[in-house]
């Protein structure tokens, strides 16, 4: 059977991955794992989900390749929770990939806080750039977006024809709500990050997160001031 790909796109039938006692998830993974092996990065963002994914790719690739898009933004909370994760899993792969330039480097380039004039391009020079270069040597990536999330991740599928980085965008968590998440992370007794607990649903860089509806796990909190909802690693879905 040809490998899935980018190029060679076919919308594949994953209805038989469901029947796993994780709603899918832990199929999907071994599927991914078998189908791409070396070829296959997960691009985490160490927030609960991630965690959750982190423990489930373990059981299948303890020896998994793990991105970080370490922006130079993130809050001290999420590097701490970094370090712990390592010691935890101690034969993942996980790297921080940094972007091109560095916070100090871009504003004087730039200006300072492009954030808050231009997050898009913000995004773009410190997490899609830099995901684009680690996927110029993979075929797939793994994420963690769940349809409960948001109205533009309603849609998402287990494989995604990743029209932004040319790529496949597997997402095993996509029918999981948020209290399936937490009450996985507390069967399993799993590390997270405290901000969760200070009503941070979803954490990405320190400017441009605030808590917010933690309900559902909404991204509310990310970008409040702005019209802008997704980085734009995900703008296709």
């Amino acid at each position: 059977m040809t490998k899935l790909t980018y190029a060679e796109w076919t919308e594949l039938n994953t209805h038989f991955l469901m029947d796993d006692g994780a709603k899918g998830a832990l199929n999907v993974l071994r599927w991914a794992y078998a189908e791409y092996s070396e070829e296959l990065v997960y691009a985490c963002s160490f927030g609960v989900e991630g965690i959750v994914m982190i423990d489930l790719i373990a059981q299948i690739e303890p020896t998994a390749k793990v991105v970080f898009l370490d922006t130079g933004l993130h809050f001290s909370e999420t590097y701490a929770l970094i370090e712990v994760v390592r010691q935890r899993y101690p034969q993942l792969a996980i790297e921080l990939k940094k972007p091109a330039s560095t916070v100090e480097q871009q504003a004087e380039l730039l200006g300072d806080k492009l954030w808050e004039r231009q997050p898009d391009r913000c995004c773009y020079l410190r997490k899609v750039l830099p995901l684009q270069e680690t996927l110029n040597s993979a075929t797939a990536w793994l994420s963690g977006l769940r349809r409960e999330q948001s109205t533009s991740r309603s849609q998402t599928n287990f494989t995604n024809k990743d029209e932004t980085f040319k790529s496949v965008k597997i997402c095993p968590l996509i029918h999981w709500t948020w209290k399936d998440i937490w009450a996985y992370v507390d069967q399993h007794q799993l590390p997270y990050n405290p901000l969760h607990d200070q009503g941070y649903p979803s954490i990405g860089c320190a400017p441009c997160t605030l808590p917010g509806d933690t309900a559902t796990g909404s991204r509310s909190g990310r970008w409040s001031d702005q019209t802008k909802t997704e980085c734009g690693l995900h703008k296709n879905n």
